[in-house]
């Protein structure tokens, strides 16, 4: 089925295979085009089609290309100028990219399905984390940012993680980067779904956020903002034990939230303390979280424990950021900007499954996550794509994207099999030390290494 080349990148390059081959079945050309004839409101396709277009980025997103400039160079004859590929990103609608990042979520928990998945954080419900992420500042290209020192924001971006799955369900592209994440709420409110548990920080706590949930017959996990909610103690503090992080009590209190009618309905809610043990990296030593889950679900402990996961969603964009080009700091236009960090969460999901995979080939979820470097998988994909793709027929690439996801499941975890985990381990650093002082080198402005090495070489002698 396969020819010898490919076999060849299949035997020395698993884990490049595995990611190319699930990109191959996410990023379908016909696909993608009719995605966008399907969500795009005011632009149309021409000469440049919307897959070439993602081509083309994918390329900068994944580190194989510097800018989008260069893979238009090393591109094959488009028919279009590079100012007409410049207009057309700068022009995408965020649903687009949204819709995107959706889209390939579901394709590839289709895949998931067919593979061993780690329990639920929390038993019986799907657990979803929401959170923010303002894009890094740009540089100053366009004309009318030259004028200031101020940083350019391109967008503000939320968020939905599967902590279960490791995959990004759905994104909230926002054009204007001083946006607060409560103003987005409304359109996070439509991907709730009944049973689901959503957990989020402060920025979330707000009426409509609690109410919208409660609404949907769904239940929230959030961190209690200071000033955002009128509520009402019911009972006093109790003791509940210990968490991982430190001492937890409860107790149960009442918020005032919209009602049918424009009028206000009291919700009886459950607020856990939590003292900690260590302060947090802002220097609270207490840590206040509000749920309507029913008492039997979960104790305060297991929540205070399970509201740690939240963290998750930091992790994943510090993951974006250091081993995808999730921000290209070249993309001045907000649209350029948010579809290039839709395109890195769309890797993000395809680096995700084959993890997945790997885990079951080699020692489960616990041992591949403690273990398997992002950074170090993304790294060697970037390294290897350009010469795979100039060696690999295209149409052997098709073969992956015509399997049905419990076939294509077995592929990957074939490919798993051949990878070595060794080559992708994670290298921790120790905790950071102090530094120490430093003198102000206004007068010394250089030093010599070597004699500063020699005298370190006679002081131990």
């Amino acid at each position: 089925m396969f020819d010898s080349v490919l076999r060849r990148f299949m035997d020395e390059a698993p884990v490049c295979v595995a990611v190319r081959a699930t990109l191959e079945r996410l990023l379908r050309p016909g696909w993608l085009d009719e995605l966008f004839g399907r969500e795009a409101r005011h632009q149309y396709e021409s000469k440049l089609l919307f897959s070439t277009l993602v081509e083309l980025m994918g390329q900068v997103v994944c580190g194989s290309r510097r800018s989008v400039h260069e893979a238009y160079q090393h591109a094959r004859e488009m028919g279009v100028s590079i100012a007409a590929v410049y207009d057309k990103l700068n022009g995408l609608e965020p649903q687009i990219g949204a819709a995107l990042v959706r889209q390939s979520a579901q394709e590839v928990a289709a895949v998931l399905e067919h593979l061993p998945l780690p329990p639920s954080p929390l038993a019986g419900y799907e657990l979803r984390i929401v959170d923010g992420n303002h894009l890094a500042t740009t540089q100053h290209r366009l004309k009318e940012l030259r004028t200031t020192r101020s940083g350019p924001l391109p967008g503000q971006a939320l968020v939905v993680l599967d902590p279960r799955r490791r995959l990004m369900l759905d994104l909230v592209a926002c054009e204007d980067g001083h946006a607060q994440e409560r103003s987005l709420v409304p359109v996070v409110l439509e991907f709730v779904r009944p049973g689901e548990l959503w957990m989020a920080d402060r920025n979330f706590c707000t009426t409509l956020m609690l109410a919208g949930v409660i609404a949907r017959q769904a239940f929230f996990l959030i961190r209690q903002h200071a000033s955002t909610l009128r509520w009402e103690e019911c009972g006093r503090w109790r003791d509940r034990g210990r968490s991982v992080s430190g001492r937890v009590y409860e107790q149960p209190i009442r918020v005032l939230l919209p009602g049918p009618g424009g009028g206000g309905v009291w919700a009886r809610l459950r607020r856990i303390k939590l003292v900690l043990d260590e302060p947090t990296r802002d220097g609270e030593r207490e840590i206040y979280l509000l749920s309507n889950l029913p008492d039997e679900a979960a104790s305060a402990a297991e929540l205070a424990d399970l509201y740690k996961g939240r963290w998750q969603v930091e992790g994943a964009f510090g993951e974006l950021t250091t081993s995808l080009r999730c921000e290209v700091d070249t993309l001045g236009y907000p649209r350029a900007a948010l579809f290039a960090f839709s395109l890195a969460l769309l890797a993000y999901n395809a680096v995700s499954l084959v993890k997945t995979a790997l885990a079951q080939a080699h020692g489960g979820h616990e041992k591949v996550g403690r273990e398997v470097s992002f950074y170090q998988l993304s790294r060697e994909v970037a390294a290897t794509a350009r010469g795979m793709e100039l060696a690999v027929d295209p149409a052997q690439w098709a073969i992956f994207a015509a399997m049905t996801p419990r076939r294509f499941a077995r592929a990957l975890v074939s490919l798993a099999k051949r990878m070595n985990p060794r080559r992708y381990r994670k290298h921790p650093r120790g905790p950071k030390r102090k530094r120490p002082p430093r003198t102000h080198g206004r007068r010394i402005k250089h030093v010599a290494t070597a004699r500063i090495l020699a005298r370190r070489t006679a002081g131990s002698g």
